[in-house]
């Protein structure tokens, strides 16, 4: 069968390459196209357009590029009626998706998505346009059950796809060597996120509490889907590295993190390295923001545990004092860093474990064996 996926950011292209072995698993002749990245291309996807390209961050990031978002959306629903799959899988990326899953929809393609939106933390009225749209959803986290219930749409758990990607990771023993890293220094990792404007934003704000903690060595974790002049003043730091591609690698021989707000702040609870969480956005975006928002906290790993494990630093809050008092805090010997790991436990016991992608995929095979 012949399967269309679209991703539009880094996580989703991570999740989509499973995804796509989880098929294969299935339905040994699968044929895959779509949009997404690296990593789904390397899975076996005939890649049409990468996510570098449409990955854009904010309302007012979206409205600034409306004319280039349109653009892609004529691209994608003409190479759909082109290619004419026997489903079309969406992941996540909802501004996007949501309207493909319209036309497709329309035109008679089965339309499956994985990885909700999160539509239950703002514009809740989505979930009538997911279940008008939308022939099966495969939810990753618990609650979402609940919550599309209440909207009479039966969803299917398959539980959460990270734990198929930390399960599959084997730490490299010899990567402080590769990189030069000391052996006698320990590191804080800097996850800054895969969007020129998350760097943009934040990665300077991160790196002030460099000179305060002068026994560290401090890791950026790189990706190549943005220009490396994007990195190169971080290059000549003292006590700062970047790292390209190795963002598991990066944690396994941190103490800490300080984390952009996203997949990769539940990627870091899971993989047990105390955190704080980061982010900043226009000003603009973030007024929008506040209004629409109707969850209590903005990373995956409060929102599951419905607690503040994690302190989340945003806007103003994001400043040198509140990120060098937050590390202190959750580094070796600080006053918050046994709570959070025994929080962790738990958070791990909640999100279960691996086989999210194989379920996924073996769902979707039957779902269209059986029409």
């Amino acid at each position: 069968m012949k399967y269309y996926l679209i991703a539009g950011e880094r996580s989703g292209d991570l999740h989509g390459a499973n995804l796509i072995k989880g098929i294969k698993q299935h339905d040994p002749q699968a044929q895959f196209r779509g949009w997404g990245g690296d990593m789904m291309a390397e899975a076996g996807m005939e890649l049409v357009t990468h996510y570098k390209d449409t990955a854009f961050m904010g309302f007012l990031e979206v409205v600034l590029n409306l004319r280039k978002i349109s653009g892609f959306l004529k691209k994608c629903k003409k190479d759909i009626l082109e290619q004419k799959p026997d489903a079309l899988i969406l992941i996540d990326y909802p501004g996007f998706n949501l309207r493909i899953a319209s036309f497709a929809k329309r035109r008679g393609i089965k339309v499956y998505y994985y990885i909700s939106p999160k539509v239950w933390a703002w514009n809740q009225k989505r979930a009538l346009k997911i279940k008008a749209y939308v022939d099966r959803m495969f939810v990753i986290f618990p609650f979402e059950t609940d919550f599309y219930s209440t909207y009479d749409y039966k969803v299917d758990y398959v539980g959460n796809p990270l734990m198929d990607a930390i399960a599959a990771f084997q730490p490299d023993p010899d990567f402080r060597t590769k990189h030069s890293i000391p052996s006698d220094k320990p590191v804080v990792a800097l996850l800054p996120g895969s969007r020129r404007q998350e760097i943009v934003n934040m990665l300077d704000t991160m790196l002030t509490v460099q000179p305060h903690f002068p026994e560290y060595q401090f890791i950026i974790s790189g990706v190549r889907n943005l220009p490396a002049s994007l990195y190169e003043k971080y290059q000549a730091l003292p006590h700062v590295q970047v790292v390209f591609e190795a963002t598991y690698d990066i944690l396994s021989v941190a103490e800490a993190a300080l984390v952009t707000s996203g997949t990769a702040t539940l990627e870091t609870a899971l993989l047990n390295i105390p955190e704080v969480v980061c982010y900043r956005t226009s000003g603009i975006s973030y007024a929008i923001a506040k209004r629409l928002i109707r969850v209590p906290y903005i990373s995956l790993v409060n929102l599951i545990m419905n607690k503040e494990v994690v302190r989340e630093l945003i806007q103003d809050e994001l400043n040198t004092q509140q990120l060098v008092d937050e590390l202190r805090a959750i580094l070796p010997d600080g006053i918050k860093r046994q709570e959070q790991l025994q929080d962790y436990a738990r958070l791990q016991e909640l999100v279960g474990g691996p086989g999210a992608s194989e379920r996924a995929g073996a769902l979707m095979v039957k779902y269209l064996l059986n029409g």
